[in-house]
């Protein structure tokens, strides 16, 4: 990233262990341009996905990581759709994956989702699949 930008800030959704997101931000330290966050560290508990969707697009620069899946016609769904926020959401096999294997998953896909997070502008919504392979390609997602 250029200097003189704001930093890319990632929201790992409370649907994933707070660690994972705090592993990640000592793994991204090495570069001040990027700030990962547990959605527990900007909220409290209690926050309704509705509300801290509406905070966050009061501010630029958010990517979304999540393991929810929001219904169609969802009020949080169609919060998503008009926030203009990049959200990732990790498809179903990664809820039946234990701790380890998700995080050692996550890490590998970090990479890729960096990358495409950073050529976003605007609202989009891509599915990051288990499967990884040899070049990380992901589904884009109609909100």
């Amino acid at each position: 990233m250029s200097k003189g930008l704001p930093p890319v800030k990632y929201l790992i959704d409370n649907n994933l262990p707070p660690k994972l997101a705090h592993a990640l931000r000592e793994l991204c330290s090495y570069d001040k341009s990027i700030e990962v966050y547990a959605l527990s560290d900007k909220f409290k508990p209690s926050t309704k996905d509705i509300d801290w969707i509406t905070e966050l697009t009061k501010d630029s620069g958010w990517v979304v990581i999540s393991q929810d899946r929001f219904k169609k016609g969802d009020a949080e769904k169609e919060a998503l759709r008009r926030s203009g926020l990049t959200v990732f959401f990790l498809a179903k096999q990664w809820s039946q994956e234990q701790y380890w294997s998700k995080a050692h998953n996550l890490v590998r896909w970090w990479p890729s989702i960096m990358e495409q997070a950073e050529r976003m502008t605007g609202g989009s919504a891509f599915k990051v699949k288990w499967s990884h392979g040899s070049k990380a390609k992901f589904e884009q997602v109609t909100l």
